[in-house]
């Protein structure tokens, strides 16, 4: 569940697309924390790109389909890995919808 701040009465809030974009160096700093960095190194699995986002595995598996991970994804033989900070990035720039 997440929590929503409420603004006061009256007030208004200008929110742009570009605010709510993550830089490289903001996606790395997330991870800081050892148990944090940890649990996500910076290249991922399907398990944990699924579990970071809290997402199905098959949406990763039908997002990489779609071409949508074309810039964070790699191959190791034929199993599918995720780069952690350019996959925020795709997320937070909205590039990544639905399954």
């Amino acid at each position: 569940m997440r929590t929503v701040a409420r603004q006061p009465a009256g007030t208004t809030v200008k929110s742009t697309k570009k605010d709510s974009t993550l830089t490289a160096a903001q996606a790395a700093a997330l991870f800081d924390d050892p148990a944090w960095g940890a649990k996500y190194p910076p290249l991922l699995n399907v398990d944990q790109a699924a579990e970071l986002l809290q997402v199905p595995k098959a949406t990763i598996y039908s997002w990489s389909s779609q071409g949508l991970l074309d810039a964070c994804k790699t191959r190791a033989g034929k199993h599918l890995r995720l780069l952690r900070d350019r996959l925020l990035q795709l997320l937070s720039e909205g590039k990544l919808h639905g399954s």
